[in-house]
């Protein structure tokens, strides 16, 4: 995609975590609301170009470890303080192979 783009390389920062949500359809689409949804967002947000940021909800759940391990990531955790919450979240920043 990169290649052929005219703006230049495309960069992807991505942030997973899980939990409950509220759904609501309106104007037939589904949109999510309630604290989960926050902090996915800032999650996000949080991380870098070419980073992925998951949350300790995710990278505790089973095979994701032995998933990161499979394909050599370096995996580091951090602290966050996420703006709009409360308790600071354990994040584990995921890059590619060393």
């Amino acid at each position: 995609m990169n290649q052929a783009s005219h703006y230049g390389e495309l960069i992807l920062k991505i942030g997973i975590h899980r939990g409950a949500a509220i759904a609501v359809t309106l104007n037939e689409r589904i949109d999510y609301f309630g604290q989960t949804v926050n902090i996915a967002a800032r999650v996000q947000s949080s991380a870098g170009g070419n980073e992925i940021y998951l949350t300790e909800a995710i990278y505790k759940s089973p095979g994701v470890q032995e998933l990161l391990q499979k394909y050599g990531c370096s995996i580091e955790s951090v602290v966050l303080q996420l703006k709009g919450i409360e308790e600071q979240v354990k994040i584990y920043k995921v890059t590619g192979s060393n």
